[in-house]
């Protein structure tokens, strides 16, 4: 919703300053130059990326103008509540008694009363493999905190894709406003022999297509592959907090002391209060 907020700001800054100066929208009017600016960026979007980060883009571009799911501290409590419920039982009564509960989280009495974190797929899946490997008692912490690092790397770079794919179009976008201005200006110049006024609105015309390729790269493109790169951002977060108090844990830190640390790396935000934390803890334990 922002982006479009955004848009309409930038829309009416550029086009009311250009009608306040008096200036002549008629003149802006050029489908041809948006077709070459457009055709050529998207044609040098498909030439120079596979068919995975097409696809991954098309996918993504639909999820920005929507409401996505917020990570907010409520997600966020009740992430640590959930991962206080795993570790408190199986520091009580034994990891091995998780095993049914990892296997089949979604029919398992612990994740129940979870749903936000029980309806994110790739969390759950993060989440439950690592329990699993933890549960086997095969793998100490240091080599289940590299495979975590490496997990975890992979996934943001596969994340990000999109955002660099649209970042390289919107850093192309000026250049292909100039082959467009450019290609206006030789028509121009072509038609030598018509009267100054034909020439000047001919060279104006060309001119727009400089203007549409700066508009569209840096008030358009761009500030779609930013907000990729603070979407993923902020869903990396998720999986650090789970990472953190999984290793806290097999570092031997109690449940109550390894929710604190992956409280701890959450930015300030949506990170919940030491009370507000323990307060949660408390219910957990009531219930």
């Amino acid at each position: 919703m922002l982006i479009i907020v955004g848009y309409l700001i930038l829309m009416v800054s550029v086009f009311g300053g250009y009608a306040l100066m008096g200036g002549n929208f008629g003149a802006l009017y050029q489908p041809l130059e948006l077709l070459m600016i457009g055709g050529a960026a998207l044609g040098a979007f498909i030439s120079s990326n596979d068919g995975k980060t097409i696809r991954a883009t098309a996918k993504e571009l639909p999820k920005l103008f929507r409401n996505a799911k917020k990570h907010d501290k409520a997600l966020y409590l009740e992430l640590l509540a959930l991962l206080y419920v795993l570790l408190a039982k199986g520091r009580k009564d034994g990891m091995m008694t998780l095993e049914s509960d990892v296997e089949d989280p979604q029919n398992s009495p612990l994740f129940a009363p979870y749903p936000i974190i029980l309806s994110d797929a790739p969390v759950m899946e993060f989440m439950t493999d690592y329990l699993r490997l933890i549960v086997s008692g095969n793998t100490d912490a240091f080599e289940i905190e590299q495979l975590m690092d490496h997990e975890l790397e992979t996934y943001k770079h596969e994340a990000e894709v999109p955002a660099h794919a649209l970042a390289r179009v919107g850093d192309a976008l000026p250049a292909l406003g100039i082959v467009a201005a450019v290609l206006g200006v030789v028509h121009a110049l072509a038609s030598a022999d018509l009267p100054p006024a034909v020439m000047g609105q001919l060279i104006a015309h060309a001119m727009v297509g400089t203007f549409l390729g700066v508009l569209l790269a840096y008030g358009f493109v761009s500030p779609l592959a930013t907000v990729i790169e603070h979407k993923v951002a902020e869903s990396f977060k998720v999986y650090q907090c789970v990472q953190v108090t999984l290793m806290a844990s097999l570092n031997g830190y109690a449940p109550q002391l390894a929710v604190e640390f992956g409280r701890k790396i959450l930015v300030s935000t949506e990170r919940p209060s030491f009370g507000e934390l323990e307060g949660r803890v408390r219910e957990v334990k009531k219930r």
